[in-house]
Parts: structure tokens; C-alpha cells; sequence
């Protein structure tokens, strides 16, 4: 556990990897759709 462990979030930053434990996209779906179906009721 640590930076030279890859399978902590930590570790990916100083690996610069992305995965499970350090995604590249946050999860924005849920607040992203909302906006796109007010500007097409509207």
C-alpha cells in the first residue's frame, strides 16, 4: 500500500495509469443528461 503499489489510487496517480481504483471518467452521467432533456423540453 503505497506509490509503488498499482493497485491503490495512489499508486496509479504516481504511475500515471488509470483503472478501477483510479477511473479515467468520473461517474457525470446522471447530472450531464439532466441539462440535454431541459434544453430539449425547452
Amino acid at each position: 500500500m503505497g506509490k509503488g503499489d498499482k493497485r491503490t489510487k495512489r499508486g496509479k496517480i504516481f504511475a500515471g495509469s488509470f483503472g478501477n481504483s483510479r477511473p479515467k471518467n468520473k461517474k457525470k452521467n446522471k447530472t450531464s443528461v439532466k441539462p440535454q432533456t431541459e434544453k430539449a423540453q425547452s
